[in-house]
This record gives structure tokens, sequence and C-alpha cells, in this order.
């Protein structure tokens, strides 16, 4: 499997909605950080979903090379 590309140095914060579905960029490509835009296809990439189990602010993984995916676990900091 190829590396991602790194779409930021820092995570994203995001305020999520409680029941609402998210689709984080696991490839690095989406211009639309930190969610996916279909610009995946064709690799062997695909977004992951996070649904959100309460309403507060999140943050998204941008490094792209967190263990916790969709969320940051400070794996930027390396």
């Amino acid at each position: 499997m190829s590396d991602p590309i790194r779409a930021a140095d820092t995570p994203f914060g995001v305020e999520v909605e409680a029941g609402k579905a998210y689709f984080w960029c696991a490839c690095g490509k989406s211009a639309s950080q930190p969610f996916c835009d279909g610009s995946h296809s064709g690799s062997e990439f695909t977004p992951v979903k996070y649904e959100a189990q309460e309403s507060k602010k999140v943050f998204f993984c941008g490094c792209k090379t967190t263990g916790n995916q969709p969320l940051c676990d400070g794996s930027h900091n390396d």
C-alpha cells in the first residue's frame, strides 16, 4: 500500500453533530479536507466513516498517519 499525502501538519478541529456520519479522507488528496471528495478514486484508499455519538468538537487527523483513524492521536508530532 502506498503512503497517503500529508494534508496538514496539524489536526482539523470540527464541530460534529450527534447522529450524523462524516467521511474522513484517508488518501490526503481531497480538496475538502478533512473530508472525502472522491479524489481517492482509482487508488487503494477508501474514506473512513465517523459517526458522531454526541455533538462536540473533535479533531480529525490531518497528517494521515494516525493510528486512531479518523481522529488525531498526535502522530503529526513524530
